[in-house]
Order: C-alpha cells, then structure tokens, then sequence
C-alpha cells in the first residue's frame, strides 16, 4: 500500500488548515497514495484557546474533511478538537474516506515538560483500529507513543501500520526522543509506524511558543525498527510504499506479542 505523511503548520484558523489538507490530499492522491496522515492539532495549533474551535465530527469542519477524502478517493487521518461534556475539549483523530467513518480520542494526555494538556483536554478511553482496503491501521496520537501497550493492544486487535499524528514540542533531546519512539513502537508491536507530525513554526517564519507545535521529522519505521523515509523539519509531504508481508516476516522471526508475559 502506498501511504503519504502530509507534514504541515498549523495556522489558528481552521478555515486555512482545510485549504491545507486539500491541498496535500490532493496532491497524495494524484502520487497514489490510498492513505494520507496529517498530524494532531490539524483543524487549529496548539497555543490557543481549543473550545471555541472544537466542534463534533458531524460538523462543518469535518464534514469539509469528509468532503475532500470522498473527491480524491482515499482515505484522510486528521486531528481536530471536538467537544467533551466537563467544558474541555477531547482531542480527535478523524479517520473518514473510502468506506472509513471513524474518531479516536487521545488516551494518554501530554502532562509533562511542564505543560498540562489535561487542563483543557479531556483524554479518551477506548483504542481504535480502521480498515483501509485490507489493511487493519491501529490510531495513535502524539504523547500515545511513549506506551508501548497501546501499540501492542493495537497489534492484537489485527494492526500491522499504526498512525501517530503528533504535535511534537521542542526542547532539549526532544528530536531524540521521537526518533527512539517510533522506532522503539514499530519494534514493540512489529508493525509500521507512520507517525506525521507537525511541521517546525520557524521554518515558515512563525515564533515556536511554549506550546507544542512541533519539530517536524515525520517518519516511517519498518516493523523491524528501521526508518524507511523521514522529513525534515520544513512542511513536506512523504510518500512511502508499505508491504504487509513485512510484517508477516517479523513476527516470525521476533515473535514479541506471542513471546510476552505482562
């Protein structure tokens, strides 16, 4: 399967991300690709206030998503905010195209480096698995890849490519850690790791912030832990071919989900 990794910069305007997603979906269609993965915080960045953007998946700004994975004929991962009941918002992965209907709330919320996404977010309950033609795809969001459980729940829920849209804040061995992450989820769970963050602010000429608003580094792993294609920090749209058999093979030779005992 021939997958794209659509690394952008959030703008806080939902409006202007969709002319992005467009865009790239457009252009990931024409490559091939049946799947295109966008990053978290797709529909508005990270360092404003999420409740007034935030709006069910039956709303505008999904139903536009919805809109543009239908006229290019694939299927579009994208991260948005919809309401949650307490006041906050739950931050989303909308999966929707070529038979694909599906939302994934982030489970484990970006409380760390000092910054405390659970003040505003509200943290889901339930992984989530889609069918993208015959392939099973696990969804992940950001801080999701430092639990390698989740990945492996996925794995044994039929996943052999996971998803990690991300927001990745910057910092200090931050670029590292991604790096390790992905790698160390692919290994984890034999499987593809598609993680699609979001592009570095300062390469469009946009101030970093305190918040999380990413480093860019997109990537693909192979289920043996081996990068396949990466991104730099610059928005850019990466397109990887993908074989299943791969992952067949791996969990031959490294059967860590029959070999595990916790």
């Amino acid at each position: 399967m021939r997958i794209a990794l659509a690394q952008i910069v959030s703008t806080p305007e939902p409006s202007a991300n969709l002319e992005q997603v467009a865009d790239r979906t457009r252009a990931a269609a024409e490559a091939g690709a049946r799947l295109v993965v966008f990053p978290e915080a797709t529909m508005c960045c990270f360092g404003v206030k999420l409740a007034p953007v935030a709006e069910p998946l039956t709303g505008p700004w999904a139903s536009s998503v919805r809109e543009i994975a239908r006229e290019a004929g694939v299927t579009v991962v994208a991260g948005m905010f919809t309401p949650a009941p307490d006041g906050r918002v739950r931050n989303t992965l909308l999966a929707t195209g070529e038979g694909v209907e599906a939302g994934y709330d982030k489970i484990h919320l970006f409380d760390a480096f000092g910054f405390a996404e659970s003040d505003t977010v509200a943290p889901g309950e339930e992984p989530v698995t889609i069918k993208v033609d015959d392939l099973v795809v696990g969804l992940t969001t950001c801080y999701d890849l430092r639990f390698p459980g989740l990945y492996q729940r996925l794995a044994d829920a039929g996943a052999t490519l996971m998803v990690a849209p991300a927001s990745w804040g910057a910092g200090p061995g931050k670029r590292a850690q991604w790096d390790l992450l992905v790698r160390a989820r692919a290994l984890d769970s034999t499987s593809f790791v598609a993680a699609c963050d979001q592009g570095d602010p300062t390469t469009v000429g946009r101030p970093a912030g305190k918040a999380p608003t990413g480093i860019g580094a997109s990537a693909v792993a192979g289920p043996l832990g081996d990068f396949i294609d990466q991104l730099d920090a610059e928005p850019g749209l990466l397109i990887t071919d993908i074989d299943p058999a791969q992952v067949t093979a791996a969990r031959q030779a490294v059967p860590v989900l029959t070999n595990r005992r916790f």
